[in-house]
């Protein structure tokens, strides 16, 4: 199905990056900040899962950013929804066959680490896998990588050290944390962040982690940046909900945007 897919996008748009974003809840403004725009509904794509998470629109989008030309996703799927492991890592299997080599990954993320605040950016140094899945479980496919791929370099330190001086010189904060992957969709108790603060992570989310894998697998080198939308279960005396989460993605969509658009370039 993965040829399908990059055929029929290949109809529809004549782009050919090398660089793609996958967008999380929330931070999908920035794909309609892209000069010489294509969209194409996932609907229209071979194979391709719908998002029907609030906050994912639902397209890939083409178009240059910064006068880098590039691929975005415009919301992904997980594994809450239903979706097999296959079908959650779909649309990287089919941007990296597009020729796309480098994935810049963002999400919405509950922050663990105390130093962490609302509204804050993340940059992702590693990741800690909960969501009781792998996706590259089963029969290997030789020709998209090994059966044991290396993912001790899962974020790509040099991508890292770019993103860090982007930031610095845009005046934009940037921390770097360890990211937890939970299967969703309820959030976490607060027993679950003890934990995982205990076993050294600073981020939790349900998302990205799948995705960095299945890249990781074909050598595609992924940068991830978190945006910290609610402060995790038992940090704050307060309960969680998806409209602060979504709401937050919007208070920090102009730094979002900002750093994302001078990032390109560099990648």
């Amino acid at each position: 199905m993965i040829p399908a897919a990059v055929e029929l996008i290949r109809t529809r748009t004549s782009a050919a990056p090398k660089v793609a974003i996958v967008l999380g809840s929330g931070l999908g403004a920035f794909a309609d900040t892209l000069a010489e725009r294509v969209e194409i509904p996932y609907g229209d794509i071979p194979g391709w899962p719908h998002s029907t998470a609030v906050g994912h629109a639902g397209k890939l989008v083409t178009g240059k950013a910064g006068g880098t030309e590039i691929a975005v996703m415009s919301g992904r799927a997980h594994f809450y929804e239903g979706y097999a492991p296959a079908q959650v890592v779909f649309g990287v299997r089919v941007l990296a066959g597009l020729g796309v080599r480098t994935i810049v990954f963002t999400n919405a993320a509950g922050g663990i680490n105390l130093g962490y605040s609302q509204g804050g950016l993340v940059l992702i140094s590693d990741h800690i896998n909960l969501q009781g899945f792998n996706p590259l479980i089963g029969p290997n496919d030789d020709s998209l990588g090994p059966r044991f791929p290396d993912m001790s370099d899962a974020y790509s330190a040099e991508l890292r050290a770019v993103a860090r001086a982007t930031a610095s010189e845009l005046g934009v904060a940037l921390n770097e944390g360890v990211y937890a992957a939970m299967s969703g969709p309820s959030y976490e108790t607060p027993a679950e962040i003890r934990f995982l603060r205990a076993i050294g992570a600073d981020l939790v989310g349900m998302s990205t982690v799948p995705e960095v894998i299945a890249a990781n697998h074909m050598g595609v080198r992924c940068l991830a940046i978190s945006c910290v939308t609610n402060m995790a279960a038992g940090v704050l005396p307060q309960k969680i909900n998806h409209e602060e989460v979504l709401e937050t993605g919007r208070q920090v969509r102009d730094a979002f945007i900002r750093l994302l658009t001078a990032l390109v370039p560099r990648l």
